[in-house]
């Protein structure tokens, strides 16, 4: 697996929920990509449920939706915004069990939209939650101008 690092930190007024190390409301989701995935092993906390210990089934959808923005990233080379989601919960996820695996892999895209496939393991490695993330794509000259995209190799760069 490489690492991916966070390029955005040094945003003044970064504060992503999904992904801004410095966010502690927030995810602080981090990343790797492996073959055609983009991989983000996670812990959830206590505080993210939604009745007894299963992670709210909101929250599972965020991580997804965030994986899903960083696989553009990474495999595509821009950023995008998210213009629909089908989500499928297929087991509960309980928070108390240790780190989750969330998972994200292209499956199809043209000029304008991408398609990806995201799911949610739990520590078992056992499917627990799927969801098909559509995303509008744009170009690069204007995720570099409006949303901040510093190019594929920032995510790379040893820090």
């Amino acid at each position: 697996m490489k690492k991916i690092n966070n390029p955005f930190t040094h945003i003044p007024g970064y504060n992503c929920f999904g992904c801004s190390p410095d966010n502690q409301l927030g995810l602080q989701m981090h990343f790797f990509e492996e073959g055609e995935w983009i991989i983000s092993p996670w812990k959830p906390r206590p505080h993210l449920t939604g009745y007894g210990n299963i992670l709210h089934g909101g929250i599972q959808t965020t991580l997804m939706d965030e994986i899903a923005s960083w696989l553009l990233y990474i495999k595509l080379e821009t950023a995008g915004v998210t213009s629909g989601i089908n989500v499928k919960f297929k087991k509960a996820v309980e928070t108390d069990k240790g780190i989750i695996t969330i998972r994200a892999k292209l499956v199809d895209h043209n000029r304008k939209l991408a398609t990806i496939y995201t799911e949610l393991l739990n520590t078992k490695g056992e499917l627990c939650t799927e969801a098909e993330i559509k995303y509008f794509i744009f170009s690069q000259d204007v995720a570099r101008e409006k949303f901040y995209y510093p190019g594929k190799e920032a995510f790379f760069r040893n820090k």
